[in-house]
Formats: structure tokens, sequence, C-alpha cells
């Protein structure tokens, strides 16, 4: 048993699809999460960027005694996760696999859509992730740049009727694609799910790389015998800008007030030396 939290990390909003799952099926367990919502987007940012912010999200949550990671962020996963796999001293795991493994599961064409940032498109992570579980796969990508300015900005919860028809021009392509199963790719989206859906329409399967990305986090700390005894748990949150505006979507979404949890972090301190870093 370890009672030390779990730190999650995003460029924003997204990653509060993983907490609200970790919540349910990890009660027992302190959480941290940090948003990065001084420097949202990432999708849009060069990989040596993404890299820089990458490392200095899990300095902070490091320098918060953390026992595991979770890179709840598509982007960020695509670029740097294998690397802070190896930096990190502590169990981590980002939204990569567990998505993948569960799309695979859940197609029955074969014919699967990923819908993310313009980097995570192009970085190709989860087109090789699912075709290192099955070559057989087809695989449409789609980048949906709006997504996360629409979250970020609470857009999509006083104009849900243009929000649908930006869905509708990012989508198109998937549906034209007949895939079964579409990978929300990014924790932003899964925000959009209702929307998100009503636009495939209801004989598309969606995969929420927030709750699978939770669910493994669960199977995560179990193998490395770092449950938390009974709890209470609970959740913290820190950000790098914009408390307000994170309080009233995170409130909304988690469905609680989350106001006196919330706290602004300079995260350009943990610039430099990474102290955390492993030794070999």
């Amino acid at each position: 048993m370890d009672n030390r939290p779990i730190g999650v990390f995003d460029s924003g909003l997204g990653g509060l699809t993983a907490v609200r799952e970790m919540l349910r099926i990890l009660p027992d367990e302190q959480i941290i999460y940090f948003g990065d919502t001084g420097r949202v987007p990432y999708g849009s940012r060069s990989r040596a960027i993404i890299t820089q912010y990458s490392r200095q999200d899990a300095a902070f949550l490091m320098s918060k005694d953390v026992k595991a990671i979770v890179i709840a962020c598509g982007t960020a996963s695509s670029v740097a996760g294998s690397l802070l796999k190896e930096e990190l001293p502590v169990p981590l795991t980002d939204v990569l696999e567990p998505t993948a493994r569960a799309a695979a599961a859940a197609t029955a064409n074969g014919r699967i859509g990923i819908i993310a940032t313009d980097v995570t498109v192009r970085s190709g992570s989860f087109q090789r992730a699912l075709h290192t579980i099955s070559p057989q796969l087809q695989v449409f990508a789609q980048s949906c740049p709006l997504f996360v300015p629409i979250v970020e900005s609470g857009f999509m919860l006083e104009h849900p009727d243009i929000t649908k028809e930006v869905a509708e021009t990012y989508l198109a392509p998937l549906r034209e694609a007949d895939v079964d199963t579409v990978i929300l790719g990014c924790t932003h989206y899964p925000i959009l799910k209702r929307i998100i859906g009503e636009v495939v329409g209801a004989q598309v399967r969606l995969i929420d790389s927030g709750r699978e990305t939770a669910a493994y986090c669960r199977t995560l700390l179990e193998q490395n015998n770092l449950l938390a005894a009974q709890g209470p748990g609970d959740c913290s949150f820190y950000v790098s800008d914009r408390i307000e505006e994170f309080s009233k979507v995170a409130g909304i979404f988690l469905r609680e007030d989350v106001h006196s949890s919330v706290q602004l972090v300079d995260i350009e301190k943990y610039e430099g030396a990474i102290p955390w870093k492993k030794t070999t």
C-alpha cells in the first residue's frame, strides 16, 4: 500500500476526462492534477516545445512526491511519452496503448478512425500502436484543431449548434470511410462526446481515451503494489493561468464546485535541471 498521490497532467482541461474516471474507479486515491492552461493548446506547438512543456509538467508533479504519473494528453503522450517513461523514477502511463487496445477490441469491420490534434495525427503514434496490435487494421486519422479551444473556452456550452457544425466538417471523411470505431485521441474530445456521437451515428463506437487511461492506471498501480489504503480519496488542481475559467468548466464537467481546490503554479520555475531524472 502507498498513500502518496497520483500525478496527472494535461495541456488544459482535457485530462479531467481521465480524472473523472479515476475518481470513480480509484476512490481511495489522492490525485494531483496539473492543467497547463497558460500554454494550451499543445497540439500546434513544435515537438521540442511540447517535450519541454511535458518535462516541466512532470517535474512539477514530482515535486509533490507522486507515486505514479498519468499523461492525460494525447499530444504530450505522442511526443514525450516514451522519453518520460525512460526518465521518470515512478511508473507512468500515457493515453496511447490503453486507448489503442480498447479500439482494436471494439471494432467489428477493422476500420478505425482517429481524431486528434495536428501534432498527434502527424506523429502517427496511434496508428503505430494499432498496427502493433493488428497489422490488418485500416486506420483513418483526422485532425480537429478547433476542438481544444472550443472546450477550453467553454464555447460548446453556449454554442452547441455551431460546435456541431464544426464537428460535421471534421468528421465527414470518417463517415465516408465507413469506420465503426472512433478513437477520441485527445482527452479534451470526450467533453464533446455527445455532439461527436450525434455526427458519426449511434452505430459507431467512441473510444474515450480518458476512460481507458484511467482504467489502465488502476492496473499499473496494482502491478507495482502502489494502491492506497482505504480512503477517502480526493483531488487537488493546479493550473498555470485562468483559475476562474478552469473552475467554471471543471465544475460543470465534474459536477461539483472545485474552485476552492484550484491553485495557480508558476510552471516556468521547473525549467532547467531535472532532479527527479533517473540515474544510471
